[in-house]
């Protein structure tokens, strides 16, 4: 039998949506692109145009970061990286949520003193076909057009990132919705000042750098504990990834198993779990019998990326053991 370390071939499923999750992010990078261009055209002096276009320019570093990070995913393990290079996919997350919160903060200081300096921000007018338009009219013109295409990118990326637990990606659709939220406070905001509302237009720029650092915080949060091995948990870190309890489970149901308890850290796409398991008495795994419950393990699910199975004449307390836990355990 070979051992594997490192598995680095994503299921068939797995890899057709990663290769519709890659081609979702160039068209991402494509709409931004014309996106950036449009706003950066009619901004003028708006806050909240002004708040947009950094947002749309920090949108480019989710997709970005995430392409990376397949181009690295798959490398095979070395001896100088024997867990593979699955990590890549946290550095990115990290990568993005850094971005979000940066600018996000520096936005929000940006905006609240332009409100308490109480700036009016002029918005001229320019001509068109030969007839003055006021520039109010094409900066929301342009926003309504960037709104409906992350709505789209961002359903279809959520469910890619379920799909292959992907935080970059879900990272990169939370941005999406964003993105459409920034819109339409822009919108709000420049309705404002043609409406006389003067602090309008810095209000919706502290709200969407608001919005900006919310994301930013949140997946900085997360990549940071995924990073220094927190409990492996669902792609949008919801609650506790449910393939844990499901090895411990399928563990705890072999003949020669009375206890089984393991650790799951997130490299990624995929885990690595160890597992210890408490012999029943006077019953001592052969080889064979440890070989077949790792493989078992690793047959339950694809994410299940490294398992090691370890018999231990006690669970450890950071995987369920107890004194009280291993009593009920031999009263069964």
């Amino acid at each position: 039998m070979t051992v594997r370390f490192g598995r680095t071939e994503l299921p068939e499923r797995q890899q057709r949506a990663l290769r519709a999750a890659i081609r979702m992010e160039w068209l991402t990078l494509l709409f931004l692109a014309a996106a950036i261009t449009m706003v950066y055209l009619v901004m003028g002096s708006s806050q909240a145009m002004k708040a947009a276009w950094i947002e749309d320019l920090l949108s480019l570093a989710p997709p970005i970061a995430f392409l990376v990070a397949v181009r690295i995913v798959n490398r095979p393990p070395t001896q100088k990286y024997p867990y593979g290079y699955h990590r890549a996919v946290g550095v990115a997350h990290l990568v993005a949520g850094v971005a979000l919160f940066a600018m996000g903060a520096f936005l929000i200081v940006d905006s609240a003193s332009g409100l308490l300096r109480a700036e009016h921000p002029p918005i001229g007018s320019v001509v068109l076909f030969g007839q003055p338009v006021w520039l109010g009219w094409l900066m929301m013109l342009a926003m309504a057009l960037t709104i409906p295409l992350p709505i789209y990118f961002g359903r279809v990326k959520m469910r890619l990132a379920r799909e292959l637990h992907d935080k970059v990606l879900y990272a990169d659709a939370d941005m999406n919705k964003a993105d459409w939220m920034t819109a339409a406070g822009s919108i709000v905001g420049v309705a404002g000042i043609g409406l006389g509302l003067w602090w309008a237009d810095a209000a919706a720029a502290l709200f969407i750098a608001g919005s900006i650092v919310w994301d930013g915080a949140r997946n900085l949060r997360a990549a940071i504990t995924d990073l220094v091995d927190t409990r492996a948990t669902t792609f949008d870190d919801g609650k506790p990834h449910p393939v844990g309890a499901r090895v411990d489970d399928y563990l705890r149901g072999l003949p020669w198993v009375e206890q089984a308890g393991s650790r799951m850290r997130d490299q990624g796409h995929v885990f690595h779990v160890e597992s210890f398991v408490v012999p029943r008495e006077g019953r001592t795994p052969s080889l064979q019998e440890l070989m077949a419950a790792r493989d078992g393990c690793i047959d339950l699910d694809w994410r299940v990326q490294d398992i090691v199975v370890i018999p231990i004449d006690e669970l450890p307390e950071e995987v369920g053991g107890s004194r009280e836990s291993r009593q009920s355990e031999r009263n069964r």
